[in-house]
């Protein structure tokens, strides 16, 4: 397995920089080889140039990519340029785009997740309102602003989707000039966090072509209802298999979360190359990666 990591001497110090970090780490423990490469094209003009280094390879292996989300022209571009040195990465640039921006997963995931509509413009709110009801979960194609707590991310009257629309079509990185508008779906929780965003029930899995590699709890920290039982470990897992079945995306993340009347749903999914690994034993996770098999 070939790994293309981005300099963490370039990233900011962060949650997702420590994320990085842990997860080249493991993957040089588990025998991969890890190659570093700038985190933009600020300082080596390129892809091409992002890759210098980089042997190439006398037939096609498989590769895997850890950093941050990069926008679909970047992906495109150190796509391009890996393979051209022999490196398939695991997901072509359509795969990474369906896995990573919700408006391309949704129409695969309806019925295993809350009804959803997409919008370019806050003009569209009224309408959105009229099929969906109050209160709605709004988010960015690529992001939420679950971090900055409850009220960044839920909308109880017209005025607040309004605002909170506008605000994310300012933030290109998350919304890529789309909105997610969802029905609101209560999680059992029992933390808040400082913010006062409920950290619900949920668990991240990482998928490669529908063996699970990976299962963790996605928030940090202890928690009263972390535990599984088989039964619902079997739930989970069968609910993250059925969806990356429609995905039909190599690798994916995806997000599983238990309902307060105890059904469960899918929540979102993700390239898995720029996900967080969340509660998932790390160095189990990338044994089980160094062992994807080969293209072809």
């Amino acid at each position: 397995m070939i790994v293309l990591t981005e300099s963490s001497e370039s990233l900011a110090p962060s949650a997702s920089a420590r994320d990085i970090a842990a997860s080249t780490n493991a993957a040089g423990l588990t025998g991969c080889d890890v190659y570093h490469i700038p985190s933009d094209f600020a300082d080596c003009e390129d892809a091409e140039g992002a890759l210098w280094h980089v042997p190439p390879r006398k037939q096609v292996e498989c590769g895997v990519w850890i950093g941050y989300i990069p926008d679909p022209e970047r992906y495109g571009a150190i796509y391009a340029a890996a393979l051209a040195k022999g490196i398939r990465l695991v997901n072509s640039p359509e795969e990474h785009r369906v896995a990573q921006e919700f408006d391309a997963a949704y129409p695969f995931l309806r019925g295993l997740t809350p009804e959803s509509l997409i919008i370019r413009d806050a003009a569209e709110c009224d309408s959105a309102l009229a099929t969906l009801g109050l209160p709605i979960f709004v988010k960015g194609a690529v992001q939420s602003r679950k971090a900055r707590g409850w009220k960044a991310c839920v909308a109880e009257t017209s005025d607040e989707l309004q605002r909170l629309t506008a605000a994310l079509l300012e933030l290109p990185n998350r919304s890529r000039g789309r909105v997610v508008l969802r029905k609101l779906a209560p999680l059992r929780y029992t933390r808040c966090s400082a913010e006062g965003f409920p950290f619900g029930r949920e668990y991240r899995l990482f998928v490669w072509r529908e063996c699970i590699l990976g299962l963790g709890y996605y928030w940090e920290g202890e928690d009263a209802l972390k535990a599984l039982s088989a039964a619902e470990e079997e739930c989970v897992r069968s609910l993250a298999q059925e969806a990356a079945r429609r995905l039909a995306v190599p690798y994916v993340a995806i997000d599983v979360g238990q309902l307060e009347d105890g059904n469960w749903i899918v929540i979102e999914t993700g390239d898995a190359q720029f996900s967080g690994v969340s509660q998932i034993p790390l160095l189990q996770l990338w044994n089980n990666i160094a062992r994807i098999p080969k293209p072809g």
